[in-house]
């Protein structure tokens, strides 16, 4: 196994890699099954049923890749997910410790060749620093790729940045939707201008042409992930997260975004389709809000995981996104107790494109 481009050797793009958009066919979506008290001290057992009703929609249609602790966690999970509507036969389990759950995040970004089958599946892996320095223990899950490097034939891209998976959304089509609270934010990358930063994304993405938002949502510890707030749904369209009641305070924060958008034009020159994505209200915990919103979904290859959380707009956003993905099956997964640790369905998935 090797690692490239730690003496600036040849980055993806320049080897016809990129990242494909997440509706592109999976070979599998990766996970790390929750087990830290401090994220979820009283709601860890309902998250690993949130974990279950995740996987058993997911491994209807492609594998899925989950990371345990050990052996006696790993019999734990077996024995939850064999008692559900899992394909137990498309579950593969890797016994490699993490801090906590955040594969979104600290895991690898898959990229694909541009000529599918032709050369060998790569990721790059981007340096975690725990969203800006701001918990230390968690730092440690940045070695994840390095680990599973181990189990995949692939070669690994150093980038030398740092990034989260869900800062970014691409198109597939060189078009990439991130914002300018996260990426420049002074706690990420202080030495790299806006342009430096581009010239990475283009380089180890394929996306170089970046769509800037502004901040991001109240209560979203990770400085304004893009996975909160908007969305690629086709190559052309995004669904973007807009708050009806103007005395909330993301009102003015996504009317900003939306404005954005609308005046946006992708790679190609063309206006983007931009449709609204209702918000699902205050969600709090204790009293501090909650980083709630339906824009954090996943798609997999037959199923769209979409967070609900009891709110009165749960059944128009799943009507909106199903809309949106006419061939895929709309699953609601309840996310109360998931984003109590400040994430939902998005943060703790990563998808592996097929090659």
């Amino acid at each position: 196994m090797e690692i490239l481009n730690r003496n600036n050797q040849s980055t993806p793009a320049s080897l016809g890699y990129f990242m494909p958009a997440e509706w592109e066919k999976h070979e599998a979506t990766w996970l790390s099954w929750p087990h830290n008290t401090e994220t979820w001290p009283a709601q860890l057992a309902k998250v690993e049923e949130t974990y279950v009703h995740m996987v058993e929609a997911l491994s209807q249609g492609e594998k899925v890749n989950i990371l345990v602790d050990g052996g006696q966690a790993e019999e734990s999970v077996r024995q939850k997910l064999s008692q559900s509507q899992a394909d137990m036969d498309r579950i593969v389990f890797l016994k490699i410790p993490t801090a906590d759950a955040w594969m979104r995040d600290y895991g690898p970004i898959f990229l694909a060749p541009k000529n599918r089958g032709a050369k060998p599946q790569v990721f790059t892996r981007w340096h975690f620093n725990a969203w800006g320095n701001k918990y230390e223990a968690l730092k440690r899950d940045g070695s994840v790729p390095v680990i599973l490097k181990q189990f995949l034939g692939a070669e690994v891209f150093e980038t030398g940045m740092v990034l989260e998976g869900g800062s970014v959304d691409v198109n597939g089509e060189g078009d990439v939707l991130t914002t300018e609270q996260c990426l420049l934010n002074p706690n990420r990358n202080p030495g790299l201008t806006r342009g430096q930063i581009e010239q990475k994304l283009r380089d180890y993405l394929g996306a170089g042409h970046v769509i800037w938002l502004g901040r991001g949502i109240a209560g979203d510890d990770t400085d304004g992930h893009i996975d909160d707030i908007a969305r690629f749904v086709a190559a052309d369209t995004v669904v973007c997260s807009v708050e009806e009641n103007p005395a909330d305070e993301n009102y003015t924060v996504l009317q900003d975004n939306l404005k954005r958008l609308k005046n946006a034009r992708d790679k190609k020159g063309r206006p983007l389709k931009v449709i609204e994505l209702p918000m699902p209200g205050r969600v709090a915990r204790e009293g501090a809000r909650l980083p709630a919103s339906y824009a954090n979904f996943y798609i997999g290859n037959h199923a769209v995981l979409a967070p609900v959380y009891h709110h009165a707009h749960d059944a128009q956003a799943l009507k909106i996104l199903g809309e949106c993905f006419p061939g895929r099956r709309i699953v609601g997964i309840p996310c109360e107790d998931l984003v109590y640790g400040l994430g939902a369905v998005h943060c703790v998935t990563q998808q592996q494109p097929a090659i």
